[in-house]
Formats: C-alpha cells, sequence, structure tokens
C-alpha cells in the first residue's frame, strides 16, 4: 500500500489534538476576559461607595426666630380713681404731643371729696390752734393737744390724697406718639388703674421686634449682637438690629425667652402689630463638623446618621445636626471631625456592611 506523505499523515493523526488545543485557546482567552472584569468588580459581598472627609470649622451660627413689632416705649393709659368717663378727646390713630389732655373723668364726685377734704383741714386747724393756746395756758391737758396734733395731721393728709387724686382724674399723654386703640368709651365706668388708652411712641429710634428664643440659643445671644430684620407686609426690604435686651427668665405659656431686638437706622413705615422674621447673629462662635448633606441619612429634626468608612466596613454613626448651610450639615455631636463620611452608595448600607471605596 502506498504511503500518505508525511504532511497528510500528520493532519490525519493531529486533527484531534489540534481542535483540542483551539477549544483551549479560547477558553483561556474567556477566563483572561473574566479576570480582568473582575478586577474592577467589587470584593465578594463589598458595595461600592465614594468617601469624603469631614472637617472642623469654627462657625457662627444664626437664631432665626419670629415676633411682632412694637414700640420701645409703650403706655397704657389709666385714671388714678375710678369713675364714669366724661370725655375723651382722642380717637384711634391720632397722633399727640407730650402734655397733651385726652380724657377726662365726670368730677361731680371727685370734686365733693375734695371739698369734703379741704372743709376737714380748715376744722382741724381750727381745733388744733385753740387747743395748743389752751395747753400753753395749763388749760387743756397734754393728751388733749397731742390729740387735737394727730387729728390735723390726719386731715391735712387726707386733703392731699383728694387733691393727688383729683389731678389724677384726667389722662395726659406723657409722651408724644400714637394713639394706637382705645380700650373704653365715654359714659362707661372705669375703675382705678383700668386701661382707657393704648398709646406709643413713634420714630426711628422707637421701634423694637419682640422674639421668644429656646434656652440653648439664649446662652448665646448678647445685648449688642447684630440681626438681620425682615417684615412680610414690607416685601424685599432688609433692616439692621441690634439686641437691646434679653429677658432673665422664661414665659409662663410658651417657656421661651424673649430677647428685643431694636430696629436701627432710617424710619420705617410700620405698625404695632406687624409680623417680623429675625436672624440674629451672635459674636460667639461654635465648633461644628460640616458634613455634605448627601452624606446625612434618616433625618428627623436636629436627629440623623451618617455612615463612616473603618476598615473597609461601613459603621452607623448617629448625630445632631445644628443648622444646613452652603450644602452642608453643620453638625455638633456625634462625630469628631477626622472621619472619613460615605457619601455615594449609603442608600444601600446596612451597619458593618463590607465596602469598596471607588474614586
Amino acid at each position: 500500500m502506498k504511503r500518505l506523505p508525511s504532511f497528510l499523515a500528520y493532519w490525519k493523526f493531529s486533527l484531534p489534538a489540534l481542535v483540542l488545543i483551539l477549544i483551549l485557546f479560547w477558553l483561556s482567552g474567556c477566563s483572561g476576559k473574566s479576570v480582568k472584569t473582575a478586577a474592577n468588580a467589587p470584593n465578594d459581598g463589598a458595595i461600592l461607595v465614594k468617601i469624603v472627609a469631614a472637617r472642623k470649622q469654627s462657625v457662627t451660627e444664626p437664631v432665626t426666630a419670629s415676633g411682632l413689632v412694637s414700640s420701645g416705649t409703650e403706655a397704657r393709659l389709666s385714671f388714678k380713681t375710678g369713675g364714669i368717663i366724661k370725655k375723651i378727646y382722642v380717637e384711634e390713630g391720632a397722633t399727640v404731643q407730650a402734655g397733651q389732655l385726652l380724657a377726662t373723668l365726670n368730677l361731680t364726685e371727685i370734686n365733693a371729696q375734695v371739698a369734703q377734704a379741704n372743709e376737714g383741714l380748715v376744722k382741724a386747724e381750727r381745733d388744733y390752734k385753740r387747743v395748743k393756746n389752751l395747753y400753753a395756758d395749763s388749760v387743756s391737758t397734754l393728751e388733749q393737744f397731742q390729740n387735737v396734733t394727730t387729728a390735723y395731721n390726719v386731715a391735712k393728709q387726707s386733703a392731699e390724697i383728694a387733691n393727688f387724686n383729683q389731678t389724677y382724674s384726667e389722662i395726659r399723654a406723657k409722651i408724644t406718639g400714637k394713639i394706637v386703640k382705645k380700650l373704653m368709651n365715654e359714659g362707661e365706668l372705669a375703675g382705678p388703674g383700668s386701661p382707657v388708652l393704648f398709646m406709643n411712641a413713634t420714630g426711628a429710634a422707637n421701634w423694637v421686634v419682640k422674639v421668644g428664643v429656646a434656652d440653648k440659643d439664649w446662652v448665646r445671644i448678647k445685648v449688642g449682637d447684630e440681626a438681620q430684620v425682615t417684615f412680610d407686609a414690607l416685601a424685599n426690604q432688609q433692616f439692621r438690629g441690634i439686641v437691646s435686651n434679653r429677658a432673665q427668665g422664661a414665659d409662663q405659656t410658651s417657656g421661651l425667652y424673649q430677647v428685643e431686638i431694636k430696629i436701627q437706622g432710617a424710619d420705617p413705615d410700620l405698625a404695632t402689630g406687624f409680623f417680623a422674621s429675625v436672624q440674629i447673629l451672635p459674636s460667639s462662635s461654635r465648633e461644628y463638623v460640616l458634613v455634605p448633606i448627601d452624606a446625612l441619612i434618616e433625618g428627623n429634626g436636629n436627629n440623623a446618621s451618617v455612615f463612616v468608612s473603618v476598615a473597609n466596613h461601613a459603621k452607623q454613626k448617629s448625630v445632631k445636626v445644628g443648622y444646613l448651610a452652603n450644602g452642608n450639615a453643620m453638625v455638633y455631636e456625634g462625630l469628631t471631625g477626622d472621619e472619613s463620611l460615605i457619601t455615594a452608595g449609603s442608600a444601600y448600607l446596612s451597619d458593618n456592611s463590607l465596602i469598596q471605596i471607588v474614586k
């Protein structure tokens, strides 16, 4: 039998081996591709995340509050004695001058009391002089002279009281200002000290805003601190204010501490009762840890959580947030400032999750 050429013999006997080699080569290529992909994939069970470094910063945290406008000098005007109101000479909104007569009582009863007191004083003085002369002549006793002296002094004081009450049976303006409210009308019975008119001083130096703040904010505010004031009624206008007073006790109803801000600069067109929003800038600063807002999770009020990277694991930490500013949360409790905060990927994490950091 004729032999095949050597190269045909080679193909005849090596073809299965060649096919096997091609298959192995193809598998080797696929395996290399898989290794290359795995190099960019997370480790077994790890979640891809991004991190950012936390940092400390001393920040002046503003105190935001709201309140009502009032005059720095307010007065609830009343009569010293009770009686029927005879005449009120002003209406609501009227501008009055210091010393101007505003209201009077019917003085019939009061004048009678004054006359009665004055007559009693005349009689007491007459008795005093007569007994004094008798005592000098040794006709009256020392006890009689002492008694009539006491009666005379009492009559003088009674007359002074009656005349004083007569003087304050009318209301006069103590300051230049505006009548805000008439609380009573002519013909009504006004009790002693019952407010009849409510007035305040007006002008650039007299408008104040009174706001209530919590105790943690009250301790940071000092008299003289700057403030920015806006009014709902005056859109697009901002006024400068200065803290002029801090209440030393909490309001029994709200539990807040009242802070008074005095409006500075030009006289704004304001009225008592305007609603104002105030941002107080305390002179004292506070140290915060700045955290990007997208690193916060589970926010509720000033309570929130963040994940930090610790040895390729995510650790959840509870924090307290003071306020938000410029895309950052100002954290005052829960972080030291040297943590690596997890931002992207935090939604898929739980405490102690395995993570892989990517850029």
